[in-house]
């Protein structure tokens, strides 16, 4: 194998995610001063758990422990009850965390240079821990390697900013914008809402730029200080990861201007809920062409097939969708929040969109999801749903034209 040229290493090194070992994360890390470091893990909340260690006791020993017990903490802190479940988890045994190079990155809210890198869990015998939402997303993206496809997703997330609020019998309210004056009726799309909001903004878009998060898009909502940030469309995986930290930088951001980010999919009555939307496709690995379009253009057996695999398997993964008691106050009917899963051609009151787009953009977004899901789990259910529809040859409905 070719050595990588000096100044290879030094442009990679300059990149401000990723790098390919533990001699370059050290290299990356001494380039910038770094002295602590967050070893995280995303539990099944999507919440991140882990260790914050100087960076030399990292780079001396990159390998943490953590209990089998973290993966089972529910949002609120409890533990559901383990019976019925293998001995390793009644005897919350230790396991292996190794960190993946490739998620190297700054914490720029920090006060002090610190970085971030998150952790593959295995079991003390070398098996990934089944349950970690990284493994469960990665044992899907295996299924469609082995049929040379690879997966793209863009997500979409919506979030409120509210008033600082530590009580929690208090019902959460809109924050207020720089003109002191509460948003009246629906701003969708209002370039002057987001105004309100400038500084915090600017926070945000440094805050990603600084860990590589790539943001294609902000609007505002439908809700009163109700956002949507779009993320540039990738390899699922990577953009896991990326809303993964999306959420944290948000939330950082937010208390660093007073102000809180929710992401819960309901928080505010009479207020549209939160979604994380996921837009879909397929392509050959060799090619790099959407197996969704055939040279033609047109619509693929695939991709109907995709498109019924969501609609027959989506009420089976609920579950994980909408995770939450307040999940579900979200799925309203005479809302955008779909309580279906119908199809159609650029028809936001279905569960399944085909948004336009040219044949080699052709995709599928996933309307369902709430936006308190984890979007490990998230991708991974609705991957493996398309993945079934096209393993088994599922026909879909016909298209839903007009009001779902």
């Amino acid at each position: 194998m070719a050595k990588r040229s000096k100044a290879g290493e030094s442009e990679h090194l300059a990149l401000p995610r990723g790098v390919k070992s533990l001699a370059e994360a050290k290299a990356w890390m001494v380039s910038r001063g770094i002295t602590e470091i967050e070893c995280t893990v995303p539990d099944l909340a999507g919440v991140a758990r882990g260790k914050i260690m100087p960076a030399s006791k990292f780079l001396s020993s990159p390998v943490m422990n953590l209990p089998l017990s973290v993966f089972f903490q529910t949002i609120s802190g409890e533990y559901p009850s383990y019976e019925g479940l293998v001995d390793s988890v009644i005897a919350d045994s230790d396991l292996v965390l190794e960190p993946d190079f490739s998620t190297l990155c700054s914490v720029p809210w920090a006060q002090d240079p610190t970085a971030q890198i998150i952790h593959n869990a295995y079991h003390r015998d070398g098996r990934p821990v089944e349950l970690a939402p990284r493994q469960v997303l990665k044992n899907v993206l295996a299924l469609y390697a082995k049929r040379g496809w690879k997966p793209v997703v863009a997500p979409e997330i919506e979030f409120y900013l509210v008033e600082p609020n530590v009580d929690p019998d208090y019902p959460l309210k809109p924050q207020v914008g720089r003109s002191g004056r509460p948003e009246i009726g629906r701003q969708s799309y209002s370039i002057q809402a987001v105004n309100e909001f400038d500084a915090l903004f600017e926070d945000i878009y440094d805050y990603s730029e600084a860990q590589g998060l790539e943001i294609d898009t902000l609007i505002h909502e439908d809700g009163a200080a109700q956002m949507e940030i779009n993320l540039r469309h990738g390899d699922p995986l990577e953009l896991a990861d990326q809303v993964f930290l999306f959420k944290r930088t948000i939330r950082e951001a937010a208390l660093a201007h007073k102000i809180y980010a929710t992401f819960m999919a309901k928080p505010i009555a009479n207020e549209p809920g939160s979604a994380m939307h996921i837009h879909q496709s397929v392509v050959s690995a060799e090619t790099g062409k959407n197996i969704f379009s055939d040279d033609d253009g047109d619509p693929t057996p695939e991709f109907f097939s995709f498109l019924a695999g969501h609609q027959k398997y989506l009420p089976s993964v609920m579950c994980i969708l909408a995770p939450y008691v307040n999940s579900y106050r979200r799925l309203t009917r005479d809302s955008m929040a779909p309580i279906n899963v119908q199809w159609g051609y650029d028809n936001r009151t279905a569960g399944l969109r085909v948004p336009p787009a040219p044949p080699a953009a052709r995709r599928v977004e996933n309307r369902v999801p709430s936006s308190d899901a984890n979007p490990y789990l998230v991708i991974a259910a609705s991957l493996a749903c398309g993945y079934i529809g096209i393993q088994k040859g599922l026909r879909p409905t016909e298209p839903l034209e007009g009001d779902a």
